[in-house]
């Protein structure tokens, strides 16, 4: 049976924006039963899309392609010199005191255990978080995420080191946080980019289905 389509929020000459959802992967992996992803069905509408970032496969939301070599080389520098703005929400476990902060830990890869990170003040590279409190439910506190730096797993290992996992995160969470969600409660919102095609601010936003 055909998959059905991508969910195309925005789409012009020169980039594409798509609603990834949770569990779905971002681009291809290893093997034909892990061709089906979000840049696969981007393409049947869109065939000249192109990479520029991706999104964990656990992790729902906003991801851009480039249409075009030239755009994807725009793209690809904004998103390496920190001109993309990036918003996430998230669920965490248990009330986070602080109405904002930053989370600043380096850092790196857990070679044993891969593909998980690990925060490591020897190794580790500089990695930002900076954080606001939405709401404070029941056991449970929804954030606002900006991550200043994009490294690998980022959210997930800082909010798990600062004792607030994300709730549904099977990586990092505690078996019964892990256990209390079917998905991970980490949604990619909002993207602020500066267009290819003129370099004037695009904001792009989904809401979380959570």
């Amino acid at each position: 049976m055909r998959a059905e389509a991508a969910v195309i929020v925005h789409a012009d000459a020169a980039l594409v924006a798509a609603d990834k959802p949770a569990g779905m992967l971002a681009v291809p992996g290893r093997g034909a039963d892990k061709a089906d992803c979000l840049w696969a069905r981007v393409r049947r509408d869109c065939a000249d899309a192109l990479v520029v970032h991706r999104l964990d496969m656990a992790t729902s939301g906003l991801m851009l392609f480039a249409r075009g070599s030239a755009a994807q080389r725009e793209l690809s520098r904004a998103f390496a010199e920190r001109r993309v703005h990036k918003t996430y929400v998230a669920v965490v476990a248990g009330s986070v005191a602080e109405d904002t902060g930053d989370i600043d830990l380096p850092l790196a890869a857990d070679w044993p255990r891969r593909p998980r990170q690990v925060v490591d003040t020897d190794r580790g590279r500089p990695s930002l978080t900076r954080f606001r409190v939405l709401a404070r439910e029941r056991g449970t506190t929804r954030l606002e995420l900006e991550p200043v730096t994009g490294r690998s797993h980022q959210l997930r290992v800082h909010l798990q080191a600062i004792g607030h996992p994300i709730v549904g995160d099977a990586l990092y969470a505690p078996p019964q946080v892990a256990a209390s969600s079917p998905r991970l409660l980490l949604h990619a919102a909002r993207l602020i980019v500066p267009h290819p095609h003129g370099g004037q601010a695009l904001v792009l936003a989904v809401a979380p289905p959570f």
